[in-house]
């Protein structure tokens, strides 16, 4: 099973970015699906966590308010609307996909750059 990441890149400071997600060999709907972001030298931190029907989400406090977590069960795909974005944002981005009993999937990681 393979996570594929996209849309990270360069923005400036205040502006939006969006990351997607998709796990095409997954079955999507059996797990929760969460963001979590890498910057160098310190372990991965959890952005966002969507439940599998979506219903539920969570956010670090860091980014509560300015990031929306979001899901497409139809086309197997996770998202991270990012707004507002801080230089404090940049990052390496990757996806996961965990659910108790089950395999966890990593996606490779997006580097999200903010320039102030």
């Amino acid at each position: 099973v393979q996570l594929v990441v996209s849309g990270g890149g360069l923005v400036q400071a205040g502006g939006p970015l969006r990351l997607s997600c998709a796990a095409p060999g997954l079955l999507f709907s059996d797990f929760g699906m969460s963001w979590f972001l890498q910057v160098p030298g310190n372990n991965r931190e959890l952005v966002a966590v969507i439940s599998r029907t979506g219903a539920r989400t969570s956010y670090a406090d860091s980014v509560k308010d300015r990031f929306t977590i979001s899901r497409d069960n139809t086309k197997n795909t996770v998202h991270l609307q990012m707004n507002s974005l801080k230089p404090e944002d940049t990052a390496v981005y990757y996806c996961k996909a965990a659910q108790i009993r089950r395999p966890v999937y990593w996606g490779r990681g997006t580097q999200v750059t903010v320039s102030s």
